[in-house]
């Protein structure tokens, strides 16, 4: 048994299902996992109950392991991030160059724009492009989602509700894009890439982490295999692939 503290986007989506069913039929090894945004995985693994985490939150990665809870980084796959809005897009963020240039529009206007407030992956990569507008978000325009910390799907319907701007990975956007009518509005900014990580948790703080199942795992997730049911996921079901692979082999393909 392997148990994975995984980010949620990548639990939404179903890859982490996919990956883990695939592992057992060829190894026998079952994957047990909780979702969980980036901060509250890399937070549970810290108490050495989980073998592994799958995250995207690169500031936070680097300290879990500076701090010696876990051992090494090993990349997996990515996709990207874009901002949704109404289609009338009231503060105009379509003709935008960028995704700062576009959160400053929506600053200045006031717009209503749904956050999901709870430090995931998704929290810190809006934070980081409010830092690069030079902007601190505060107002009653800032909107934290109820759903926010449970799942990336009920943030994006919440947003759609209220018609309001919010940035989510397009992972999560493209399965209910048909459902919803928000748009995206700014994407392909190298601001906006979502890079999905591995981290085993560090055996010689926590022995009784099951390291070696992990570490046959990460294996096989960077393998060829895998990573060709990465590029692949989606693309039959949406006419469009929802990840991309990104380990060293999967780079080849």
């Amino acid at each position: 048994m392997l148990k994975l503290a995984s980010t949620i986007g990548a639990v939404d989506a179903g890859i982490v299902d996919k990956l883990k069913n695939a592992f057992n039929q060829k190894t026998g090894v079952s994957v047990e996992y909780v979702a969980a945004g980036s901060e509250k995985a890399l937070q549970l693994a810290q108490s050495g109950q989980y073998d592994l985490v799958l995250v995207h939150a690169k500031q936070l990665e680097e300290k879990f392991i500076e701090q010696g809870f876990g051992t090494k980084r090993y990349d997996l796959m990515y996709n990207d991030f874009v901002i949704l809005g109404s289609p009338h897009d009231p503060s105009g963020i379509s003709i935008s160059k960028n995704a700062a240039s576009a959160f400053k529009q929506i600053a200045k206007k006031q717009a209503p724009f749904i956050t999901r407030g709870d430090n995931s992956g998704t929290h810190i990569k809006e934070l980081e492009i409010w830092n690069r507008a030079g902007i601190t978000p505060v107002g009653a325009w800032h909107i934290i989602s109820d759903y926010g910390s449970k799942s990336t799907t009920a943030t994006l319907l919440d947003a759609d509700s209220k018609q309001a701007y919010t940035i989510i990975d397009r992972s999560t956007y493209i399965p209910i894009k048909s459902k919803i009518k928000l748009q995206v509005l700014v994407e392909k900014d190298d601001l906006l890439l979502n890079y999905i990580t591995l981290i085993p948790v560090n055996p010689a703080k926590f022995p009784q982490v099951n390291y070696n199942a992990a570490m046959k795992f990460i294996e096989w997730l960077q393998s060829k295999e895998a990573q060709i049911i990465i590029r692949d996921f989606g693309k039959k079901k949406y006419g469009e692939p929802l990840f991309f692979p990104n380990s060293p082999e999967g780079r080849k393909l």
